[in-house]
């Protein structure tokens, strides 16, 4: 998988919906970053909580977007391969196979 590309091309569509569906598309934008602004929680911890949940619910753009904000908020290649494994402890093999792409992810993005 080529992330670079596939992250681009998660975007285009993306754009595609914002210009059709302007306020709910704005609702989550807003949402996105008040949910991850920094609080108790840094912006890094909370961005590793939400790849988790990407791993968990197997979405590869959420994994992809999630890894790079995460990096951008400080994350090390070891922070996400430490989050990959409790969400292998938590959701066995399906995020077995779904944790490495979040390593590839690092991999690529961070070249």
């Amino acid at each position: 998988m080529d992330w670079k590309n596939e992250l681009d091309e998660a975007n285009t569509y993306m754009d595609d919906f914002r210009a059709v569906q302007p306020d709910p598309a704005d609702g989550f934008t807003k949402l996105h970053g008040a949910a991850l602004a920094a609080g108790k929680l840094t912006t890094k911890e909370k961005e590793l909580i939400a790849l988790s949940i990407g791993i968990a619910k197997q979405c590869v753009d959420c994994i992809g977007f999630h890894v790079k904000a995460a990096v951008a908020a400080g994350a090390t290649r070891e922070d996400i391969a430490e989050t990959v494994g409790v969400c292998v402890m938590m959701g066995g093999g399906p995020s077995y196979m779904y944790g490495v792409k979040a390593l590839q992810a690092y991999d690529q993005l961070c070249a």
